[in-house]
């Protein structure tokens, strides 16, 4: 990099061109900590709607806040109705056979999978902010599910206190759901990164394809154990002997993976994929009943009890020490589904060029699940899988999910002796199905050329729950996620600009190879906060970049180094413990005979430094609104004066 040409104002000429960094007006401390806690809890500004309003007005308008169904419900047309009536009746025909099959995924009555689909979408359906989302059973957190209540209960040995802890959890789930939504705390879910959730998924999905081998190779004792080891140890010295069930497993997965790589690779036939869990269902019960597969090893559903959700609110568990486990795995579970739920809503609305609520879903989505707790429903979200397939299906409101509903109701109230020859491994081919989407390898890939570490979090989340637990699994990408955080944090991005050719404008010499170096001048940009976490680190950089600076300049013979400037924009907050950092920097560069600099200070970092006095001690002529104007006043200063003169008369922008 050569030296810049520089041509140097006079005093005059400079007077004019520079100006003063303002120190932003006091104001009220409640009146700042007001605006704080809203910009904190209330970025959307949820009361702007009720500004100059009657009394009625806004009493109806907070009831359309919360019941979303009284805002789109009066413009509802027939020509709606038509495309719900298709698009409710396309996710019914997913949803039953995935209930059951998600169900008995949860070591829960395969029943419990239909009655999740009957109450629950009817809540979503009045306060949903989404005309997208499908609402369901999901398979993870159907797994979550069995896994952690199958660690304090053994499913088999004592079914009605397992079935009524999972009640208990989803209760549990539905009130932190609902809790996160109402304080406005929504912004926790956001720890769950995109890395986080696919490596998550990846590994979910793996393991719950091992765990369905059971039904695959009509296995009766089969591990709880949701890592790779005992299902592979398991399952492999019995392939041979579940030759009944493995071929008729692998014929429906087979039927099953066709049907959705046609559908993918021709989008308007989307409907074949949809229709084809519920097409083996029927198939599967047709081969059952005229071949009497069921004495020959294959095992079906059995009977499904007719009707609609008997009440369970009686049957909740708030006695030791279940208690425990179910309040965990309520939380867990419930932040699994709502990250979902949210991700899907908002992904599918992108698409359709609308918003939704965020705090509004996680009311809504939580709502759901406490009600359906009460009338025998476990954990529901928007599964991805199903929202798609409602996507498709050209769904124009919520009101998708109310058809799906009533398609659930005729079912459990007319249609449920039919899938009593139900083979067990259908169920398993349909989880099968659904899991091999849930292995996103191509966004795994994506992570790792773009971002590396994104890659190390998202397989840090799926070795982890492969080869430990779900857990585990979950514990060590949120922890790694989170060390990224402080990382970012604690180290902070700094480094040297220098002078684009023919321009006022400065840049990293590190990304503008072409940039001039200014004689005599250190330009450092701080690219963060300076909060307690990094000031530490921020001193000992500074004071490193000074160094190589100066021995660069003595090896080239060049002029000594004499000014070091901050450029602070990027800097937007300062606490103490950085004010602290920045007086430290100005006694370093004092003993050292340099003169330190700042440029385009924020507002907040210029409050925070009027009112510690720094701007007094640096002096109010050594802060300027630009790089541009601070090099000016430095390069005017190297050649009309020396560096540490500090009478008025040698310093003649000391006006600014």
């Amino acid at each position: 990099m050569g030296n810049a040409d520089y041509v140097y104002p006079s005093t005059n000429e400079y007077r004019q061109c520079a100006h003063p960094v303002a120190v932003p007006p006091p104001q009220p401390f409640f009146k700042s900590f007001k605006n704080s806690l809203k910009e904190t809890f209330f970025p959307d500004d949820p009361l702007r709607q009720f500004k100059n309003k009657t009394p009625s007005r806004k009493f109806f308008l907070g009831l359309q806040y919360f019941l979303p169904i009284l805002e789109w419900g009066p413009r509802y047309t027939f020509q709606f109705l038509k495309s719900d009536l298709i698009s409710g009746i396309t996710i019914a025909s997913l949803a039953i056979p995935q209930g059951i099959s998600y169900a008995k995924l949860a070591n829960l009555p395969p029943i419990l999978g239909l009655y999740s689909s009957f109450i629950p979408p009817l809540i979503y359906a009045m306060m949903g902010s989404s005309r997208d989302l499908a609402v369901g059973t999901v398979a993870v957190a159907s797994l979550l599910i069995g896994s952690m209540l199958g660690d304090e209960v053994n499913a088999t040995e004592n079914p009605t206190l397992y079935l009524h802890l999972a009640f208990t959890a989803t209760f549990f789930a539905g009130l932190l759901q609902a809790s996160l939504g109402l304080l406005r705390v929504g912004f926790i879910v956001d720890f769950l990164s995109h890395a986080t959730i696919v490596g998550f998924m990846g590994g979910a999905a793996t393991v719950v394809i091992l765990q369905q081998l059971k039904g695959v190779l009509g296995l009766q004792h089969f591990t709880q154990s949701t890592d790779i080891s005992p299902s592979c140890a398991l399952c492999f010295p019995r392939f041979m002997s579940g030759r009944e069930s493995g071929v008729l497993g692998a014929v429906f997965l087979f039927f099953l993976l066709l049907s959705r790589y046609f559908s993918k690779r021709r989008p308007k036939f989307f409907w074949i994929s949809a229709m084809a869990p519920l097409t083996t269902v029927i198939l599967g019960s047709l081969l059952v009943y005229l071949t009497h597969a069921e004495k020959h090893g294959v095992d079906v559903i059995g009977n499904l009890k007719k009707g609609l959700n008997p009440p369970s609110f009686g049957d909740f568990v708030f006695t030791s020490p279940y208690l425990t486990t179910a309040v965990k795995t309520g939380m867990i579970t419930g932040i699994i589904a709502l990250a979902e739920g949210i991700a899907v809503g908002r992904s599918f609305a992108m698409f359709k060029h609308y918003n939704i609520d965020g705090n509004k879903e996680m009311v809504a989505i939580g709502t759901m699940n406490i009600v359906g707790s009460c009338f025998s429903c476990y954990l529901t979200t928007g599964p991805f899988s199903r929202s798609a397939v409602n996507f498709n299906a050209g769904c124009k409101t919520a009101m998708s999910n109310v058809v799906m509903a009533i398609a659930v109701m005729f079912t459990l109230l007319f249609l449920t002796p039919l899938f009593h020859y139900t083979p067990l491994v259908v169920l398993s081919a349909i989880i099968i199905s659904a899991m091999l989407g849930l292995i996103d390898y191509e966004a795994a890939i994506h992570l790792w050329k773009v971002d590396k570490f994104d890659f190390v979090v998202c397989m840090g989340a799926y070795i982890g729950v492969v080869f430990a637990s779900v857990e585990v699994g979950l514990v060590i990408a949120v922890a790694i996620s989170v060390l990224r955080l402080l990382l970012f944090v604690a180290r902070p991005k700094t480094f040297v600009l220098g002078n684009l050719p023919n321009s006022t404008i400065y840049r990293s010499v590190e990304q503008y190879p072409t940039t001039n170096d200014v004689p005599g001048i250190l330009i450092l940009q701080i690219d963060a906060p300076i909060y307690f976490a990094n000031s530490s680190y921020l001193r000992e950089r500074i004071s490193r970049w000074i160094d190589e600076e100066e021995d660069k300049l003595k090896s080239t013979g060049e002029t000594s180094l004499q000014y070091v400037i901050f450029n602070m924009s990027a800097v937007g907050n300062i606490d103490t413990s950085g004010i602290s950092m920045l007086e430290e920097v100005k006694k370093i560069t004092d003993r050292r005979g340099l003169k330190l600099v700042l440029a385009n200070p924020g507002a907040e970092v210029m409050k925070k430094l009027n009112k510690s006095k720094f701007i007094e001690t640096i002096g109010k002529e050594w802060i300027y609104l630009t790089v541009g104007e601070a090099v000016e006043a430095c390069n005017y200063k190297l050649h009309t004066c020396k560096p540490d003169a500090t009478n008025e008369d040698s310093q003649p922008w000391n006006n600014v």
